[in-house]
């Protein structure tokens, strides 16, 4: 049997020319009828109608006449005026009961359905629902996390706050819930470290399709899981598989979750006067995370646990924003209208056009790697951090230089004036 490229190519030629390669033995019969989309039986007639008529046998016979069930215009033009002048109010179903009953047609109820529809005189019937199947809980702890957001008036003011939550699809614990002004990259990669420090690596990630998690080509369309955005690598780095959801219906775990928060944590911070963010995240650290699992969190249907300890020692890397960047001929780095300087290393006297990875962790400050290597860390404004500061050197001190300094340093002794005429003093000589 010939590969599924060459059938797809050969579908391309007509049918007369796919039935002549079969006869100059180009190709089987059996390869034409699946070329054709034919029964071999169906194909045989064929070319048994062929040795008999000649090349015209080849040809569609139904092609250029009318089709024998086709309905005289002349009963369309009446069916279209009694709806339009009679029984314009009546539905589909009524309106075809009367055309058989009263008016002795014989015509098909999906026939009159599609005409009254193709012509406006009956909208077209909504699609009809997809059946959904409530989705069961995972057996086990750490198997899958839902992570979302929830924006609302949690304070009881005007002000509007993101809920960022990651919830354990088999139990319902939450791992991490933090008020922040907006659900973003850094405040999404904050909730997936905190839950991979404290429990461990879990398996899978269940969220929206929200920009920071999924690229989209063009929306209502399938992501692209081959691009993958900040919080995609950090979890592919972990092994950790993303799961994205296409209606907020399959969200429905943590959905019915965040009701119940939006009817209890804005009436908790009211009653205990918590109106900052500071505030109210070190009461759901401290008090209300426990109180809420304690009251809702069930039994995993099944004992143990998913969740991986974490042992990586690189969870900062891991966990930031990263950009490639070449390093320029003066040993600097652009980034974000920042110029990061790269000082001398003790293996590599120049960066000059190396390829380097910056990293912006979550605390704002900014490291530059390359490969394993960390060859700068500044703050958030650039400015460098952990800068030896190298004293300058004295300048080696000379023969001459130490006599100038050793003359300098004492004090110049008062001696008599000697004249240029030796004396007996001085020669030593006894006349």
């Amino acid at each position: 049997m010939r590969k599924n490229p060459e059938i797809a190519m050969e579908k391309a030629m007509t049918r007369q020319e796919i039935i002549l390669r079969a006869y100059a033995k180009k190709i089987s019969w059996i390869e034409a009828a699946e070329i054709l989309g034919m029964s071999c039986r169906q194909l045989r007639r064929n070319r048994e109608k062929y040795e008999e008529v000649g090349f015209n046998a080849l040809f569609d016979k139904r092609v250029g006449k009318a089709s024998r069930r086709r309905i005289p215009v002349e009963v369309v033009e009446q069916v279209l005026g009694l709806y339009r002048d009679k029984y314009f109010n009546f539905n589909v179903k009524h309106y075809h009961e009367k055309l058989t009953e009263e008016h002795s047609m014989e015509v098909s109820y999906t026939w009159v359905k599609g005409l009254l529809q193709g012509s406006g005189l009956v909208a077209k019937d909504r699609a009809r629902k997809k059946h959904r199947r409530r989705r069961e809980r995972k057996p086990l702890e750490g198997m899958m996390m839902h992570i979302d957001g929830s924006e609302h008036q949690w304070f009881g003011d005007e002000r509007w706050h993101d809920l960022i939550a990651l919830m354990d699809d088999a139990t319902g614990e939450i791992g991490h819930a933090q008020l922040v002004d907006e659900e973003s990259t850094r405040t999404v990669m904050t909730g997936i470290r905190e839950v991979v420090e404290t429990k461990g690596i879990f398996c899978s990630m269940y969220s929206d399709r929200a920009s920071h998690f999924w690229l989209t080509p063009k929306a209502g369309e399938p992501v692209d899981r081959q691009a993958l955005t900040q919080v995609g690598r950090a979890l592919r780095d972990l092994g950790i598989r993303m799961i994205p959801a296409y209606s907020p219906q399959a969200r429905g775990r943590s959905e019915r979750a965040f009701r119940t928060w939006q009817g209890r944590l804005p009436q908790e911070l009211r009653i205990r006067n918590i109106t900052t963010l500071d505030e109210a995240n070190r009461f759901l650290r401290e008090e209300y995370i426990g109180e809420f699992n304690r009251k809702f969190t069930v039994q995993a249907a099944e004992a143990g646990s998913a969740f991986v300890p974490c042992n990586r020692e690189d969870l900062d890397r891991v966990f930031s924003i990263q950009i490639e960047r070449t390093v320029n001929r003066d040993n600097t780095v652009k980034y974000k209208n920042l110029t990061l300087q790269i000082e001398r290393q003790v293996w590599r006297r120049s960066m000059e056009g190396c390829r380097v990875t910056v990293y912006q962790h979550l605390d704002g400050n900014i490291t530059i790697g390359y490969g394993p290597q960390q060859i700068g860390k500044y703050t958030a404004a650039g400015v460098p951090l952990g800068k030896k500061v190298v004293e300058m050197p004295l300048p080696r001190k000379t023969a001459k230089d130490a006599v100038s300094l050793s003359s300098l340093e004492k004090p110049r002794q008062k001696t008599a004036s000697l004249s240029h005429i030796p004396t007996t003093t001085t020669t030593g000589i006894n006349l």
